[in-house]
């Protein structure tokens, strides 16, 4: 090897080790931009309404909510005072489940939090209302389940339960 060779491949090598920390960090930058976005909602609505039918054009939910904002990276979507009305196969005799905090994960469950009621706004009905702090819904098996204090009320009783 001659000496232009060595000192041109020198040169290159100080070059290259110069610049490997700015390119390291450009990469710690973008890794860090990138786990903040995940926690930035992708969308989010005030006073949101949503209203759900089935195949023969009957409303099946209603779901009304003061904000909501979803977040895809994470797989699910945040709602603030939720109220969600399930139209049962008899739709004379919807069901209002209200709440403080909601929120719908991918997989189709709902969970709320804090002051939970489902109250049956249909006349007559033998559980006319449910309380509880926090409730699961999963909506493909049609089934609520809470392992907080419930308290249950109909016309003529109360009964209070650890759980549903």
């Amino acid at each position: 090897m001659n000496r232009v060779t060595i000192s041109i491949a020198l040169l290159f090598l100080l070059i290259l080790l110069l610049n490997l920390p700015i390119w390291q960090q450009d990469d710690e930058q973008k890794t860090q931009s990138d786990s903040v976005s995940d926690f930035q909602p992708n969308y989010f609505a005030n006073k949101m309404l949503s209203t759900l039918y089935n195949d023969q054009g009957m409303v099946t939910h209603k779901v009304y909510a003061e904000k909501m904002e979803h977040f895809e990276a994470l797989g699910f979507t945040q709602f603030e005072n939720p109220k969600y009305t399930i139209f049962t196969e008899r739709t004379e005799n919807p069901w209002n489940v209200i709440a403080e905090e909601g929120t719908l994960y991918e997989d189709n469950r709902i969970q709320l939090e804090k002051n939970v009621q489902i109250k049956s706004i249909g006349e007559g009905e033998f559980v006319q209302e449910i309380t509880t702090s926090f409730i699961e819904i999963n909506l493909d098996e049609k089934t609520m389940t809470s392992d907080q204090p419930v308290v249950i009320m109909g016309q003529d009783y109360v009964i209070h339960s650890n759980g549903f």
